[in-house]
């Protein structure tokens, strides 16, 4: 009785979820799964995952294998499966050990989320603070899309710095996007995900029987990206001895398989990124100096949320249209004293935490209204107003004449000036007390 209740939980859930037995085979397979796949639960039921799905992740080992490999769960991966039409579709994965009552491994859960028609979506919308999917609107960002534009037909290492949640991805594919490599081979690796010997396999390659597991051949990144552009997302975390590799390929364009002897030639384009201090990382020698300066040729800085907040409506308005869309709702906007909250909270998670809050809030959307204060979750409703270095505060510091320029802008409309400026109307009225002017007509 208890597991069927269990099964009817996770069949509700609109993430696909798939369980696999100690041996890697498909042992449970919920409805959003074959939603979301194409095959049927008694089709994959048994199967070994790696060869049903082909997960891009899986070209080197099953996610679950690397979760026990480092002992690390992954959260949040994007990657690509092979459905059963053939065509291969854009996932978000989480994977995790499943454990009995005495905490011994029995098996492991991946959970998976269709990002299809998200990049659909991101592809067709073009605006001013649109660029290849990034919303940003703020001057911080701004510069960012122009320095992309700028660096468009070099082929120089790029190294982009910014938080976890920051959009530096979506950057990356950006740089791809606008580059003389932009039809050529782009693929990833992230760094944090694989233990050493299994890093290396994947960025060099390996031979067969270089160790166990290396039943055959298999080329890595670096060979399989030829004339493309590799992206190697948290690069400071990549063991020692590896980033000697990489400095490698680097200087030389040259490299090994791993229990291989013949050096390879490849021309690849590198852009890295991090969400580690790096003056940390180098004084504590966990990040090469020579690597570094090899990697920061061209250095972009993606900002945290709470330092670009005039963004937070855009980004809002974005995720609203998207997961509408998704979702088959109809909700339309935010309403002013919830954006106030979302324009005073911290963000620690930064564009990723907000477009989750956005996401949960439109699937949790039951007459289709504007997102009001009442649906917000009670951490953000309690959560006390901060003071932030953005735009509404530098108006505060100033004299009133960019203020006085944004009323006659939209006729003394506090409605609308508080709208450019991602404010509730309260917080204007306040800001406005201190002001002299004008009544309205």
């Amino acid at each position: 009785m208890e597991k069927k209740f269990n099964e009817e939980i996770l069949n509700s859930l609109a993430e696909g979820v798939l369980t696999v037995d100690k041996n890697f085979k498909i042992s449970f397979f919920n409805r959003a799964a074959e939603l979301i796949t194409g095959f049927q639960k008694d089709e994959v039921i048994g199967q070994f995952c790696k060869y049903v799905f082909k997960c891009e992740l899986c070209q080197t080992q099953c996610p679950i294998g690397l979760v026990l490999e480092s002992g690390n769960d992954i959260y949040e991966y994007n990657s690509s499966i092979e459905v059963k039409a053939g065509a291969r579709k854009p996932i978000r994965l989480n994977a995790a050990i499943l454990k009995n009552s005495n905490n011994e491994p029995v098996g492991g859960v991946i959970s998976f989320r269709d990002l299809s028609e998200l990049m659909k979506l991101r592809r067709e919308t073009i605006s001013p603070s649109n660029f290849y999917g990034i919303i940003g609107h703020s001057k911080s960002m701004q510069e960012i899309f122009g320095l992309i534009q700028e660096i468009a037909e070099s082929d120089a290492t790029i190294l982009i710095q910014g938080e976890s949640g920051t959009g530096k991805e979506l950057v990356a594919n950006a740089i791809q996007a606008t580059s003389l490599r932009k039809g050529k081979q782009f693929l990833k690796v992230n760094c944090s995900v694989f233990p050493q010997n299994l890093l290396a396999s994947e960025l060099f390659g390996h031979v067969k029987g270089a160790y166990t597991d290396a039943f055959k051949d298999r080329p890595g990144r670096f060979e399989l990206a030829n004339g493309g552009t590799l992206f190697l997302d948290e690069v400071a975390e990549m063991p020692l001895q590896t980033q000697i590799q990489l400095l490698r390929v680097l200087q030389e364009g040259t490299f090994e398989r791993v229990g291989e002897s013949a050096t390879r030639k490849t021309d690849v384009r590198v852009i890295s990124a991090t969400n580690i201090n790096i003056k940390r990382a180098l004084e504590e020698g966990k990040l090469r100096e020579d690597l570094f300066y090899r990697l920061n040729v061209i250095p972009i800085y993606v900002p945290a949320l709470r330092e670009r907040r005039e963004d937070i409506p855009y980004l809002i308005k974005h995720f609203i249209e998207d997961y509408s869309k998704i979702y088959k709702k109809d909700v339309k906007d935010i309403d002013d004293d919830a954006l106030e909250v979302f324009m005073n909270y911290s963000w620690p998670g930064n564009v990723r935490e907000l477009e989750n809050a956005i996401e949960y809030l439109i699937v949790r959307s039951k007459d289709n209204k504007n997102i009001s204060l009442n649906n917000l979750p009670s951490s953000f409703k309690n959560t006390p107003a901060i003071q932030h270095p953005d735009a509404v505060q530098e108006l505060r510091n100033d004299n009133t004449s960019q203020l006085v320029k944004l009323l006659e802008k939209h006729h003394w409309n506090k409605t609308k000036v508080a709208q450019e400026l991602g404010i509730g109307r309260t917080t204007l009225w306040r800001m406005l007390k201190n002001f002299p002017q004008k009544e309205e007509d």
